[in-house]
């Protein structure tokens, strides 16, 4: 009995954020596709779902679906960790389309300005020219745009801690060592906290200690 709420319980959750779950499972799909080919080869495949800046000149809206369908570490189970702690609450809160606009802004506009920055340095000789074919897919633009949104889903004061902790987790590879993912990433960000207008009249904040409070009630 008791395994069986376990799991109606898991499933419930599950139905409750379907685009989380089913963009989980394309990623489970092709992650097992990689694993089956050759490593040459697969290089070859992802550059061309990929959205450098060669492929986005000859077919912009083609990489940007298809590289975010992939996720090039070949490591699955992080993802479903991380699906499930930022994707999945925020869909449930949200809503499947504003979710669904939260990440795709995210994912499209930080892939897009951080590449028109990488071809401004190729073409000041700041970047190899051979930087045109960099692969660049996965879902991490669109999972730092949903981190970010967040931010406005929890109450105070505990904001005011997870968004300091988000800006110095994504600031600090920027200041170290700084690359055009890692701007990426902050620019993804920024983007998230700019759907403020998307959140408005979404419900009450979540407060980490009600929570607590149920539980141990």
């Amino acid at each position: 009995m008791g395994i069986n709420r376990g799991l109606k319980g898991v499933w419930a959750y599950v139905r409750s954020a379907p685009g989380t779950y089913v963009w989980l499972g394309i990623l489970f799909v092709t992650t097992v596709v990689l694993h089956y080919m050759p490593p040459e080869f697969e290089q070859h495949f992802l550059r061309h779902r990929s959205t450098n800046i060669h492929e986005l000149s000859r077919s912009p809206v083609r990489v940007l679906v298809t590289s975010a369908m992939w996720i090039d570490s070949g490591h699955w189970l992080p993802y479903a960790s991380l699906y499930t702690v930022f994707h999945a609450p925020a869909e449930r809160w949200l809503g499947t389309a504003r979710w669904l606009a939260v990440s795709a802004l995210a994912h499209v506009l930080a892939s897009l300005i951080s590449e028109a920055m990488l071809l401004a340095a190729i073409r000041k000789g700041m970047a190899p020219q051979a930087a045109v074919h960099t692969l660049d897919i996965g879902v991490s633009y669109a999972l730092a745009g949903v981190i970010a949104v967040l931010v406005y889903r929890i109450a105070a004061p505990w904001r005011y801690v997870y968004l300091p902790a988000v800006l110095a987790v994504f600031a600090l590879p920027l200041a170290a060592a700084p690359s055009f993912t890692d701007f990426g990433h902050f620019l993804a960000i920024l983007l998230g906290l700019a759907c403020y207008p998307l959140v408005r009249g979404r419900g009450k904040a979540w407060n980490p200690k009600e929570t607590l409070a149920a539980l141990r009630g």
